[in-house]
């Protein structure tokens, strides 16, 4: 009992240290990194009549760059960021480039700029500084995007991306982030950071495209596997492999058997002739 009451006030004390260790913290965070981050907003559509001008100049609608078949792969950014935004399109890069799927052919991808003075110009040379060791095909399927406040903001509200412009500077504060959208424009998964897995956004793209992608053998694999909001990846299904090794088992055990089967017919019509 001496010792409770002795340690009693020193764990009091280490408490209210850290209390206010973490409020003096909380009143030291810079304003501009107050109220970002993402709200998901999961089965929600983006707004598909929101107008944008393409690295091209060409004045477009979402609904005009989406494909019946392809998912979507949103990346909210800004071209002249000095940091994140280059980390965020190289981890997108790097992961496209493992994928055996790819943008035009199997998917979209939507580079959409949150600064509203950034022009299609600005898009244009950054489309040819970061994509240009990919193919034809890549280059056509990712639009690198440009537009006013009212239609950019109508897009990051939609999928839950906050960002604030830091007063002064010309900079944005704001979230590393992408999104996968089904070909209608439905949000279906978020995945976070500057670096992606190759098989959480194979998946995430699976996913959205409601597994009208991939081969029989992604399908397969895809059917084990779903997403764990805790971890932020996907992760084994135990239920569904064991109903996969079931299968198999049975697929076995019937070739097995029917081997048998035949062998014993074959020897019965030997001693029959």
């Amino acid at each position: 009992m001496r010792r409770f009451t002795l340690l009693a006030p020193m764990l009091l004390a280490v408490f209210l240290t850290s209390q206010a260790a973490q409020a003096q913290l909380n009143r030291e965070q810079p304003d501009a990194l107050q109220n970002l981050g993402v709200e998901e907003h999961l089965g929600d559509y983006i707004p598909l009549d929101a107008k944008f001008a393409t690295s091209n100049g060409d004045s477009v609608l979402l609904s005009d760059l989406l494909e019946e078949g392809k998912p979507v792969l949103l990346n909210p950014l800004y071209y002249e960021c000095p940091m994140l935004c280059g980390l965020v399109l190289d981890g997108t890069i790097n992961v496209i480039e493992d994928l055996q799927w790819k943008p035009g052919k199997d998917f979209i991808v939507l580079s959409i700029s949150i600064d509203p003075e950034e022009d299609a110009e600005l898009a244009a040379r950054s489309k040819q500084n970061y994509l240009n060791q990919m193919d034809s095909a890549t280059k056509a399927g990712w639009y690198f995007l440009t537009g006013n406040k009212s239609q950019i903001d109508k897009v990051v509200e939609a999928v839950g991306f906050r960002y604030k412009e830091i007063e002064g500077t010309g900079e944005f504060a704001h979230s590393a982030a992408i999104m996968l959208l089904s070909p209608g424009g439905k949000i279906t998964r978020y995945l976070y950071g500057v670096s992606y897995d190759e098989f959480n956004v194979r998946s995430a793209l699976y996913e959205a495209a409601d597994g009208k992608i991939g081969s029989t053998i992604d399908k397969v694999v895809m059917y084990c596997y779903q997403y764990d909001p805790d971890s932020g990846s996907y992760v084994p299904v135990a239920i569904n492999i064991m109903k996969l090794g079931g299968l198999a088992t049975l697929i076995i055990l019937g070739i097995f058997l029917g081997s048998l089967w035949l062998r014993e017919k074959r020897k019965k019509t030997k001693l029959k002739n």
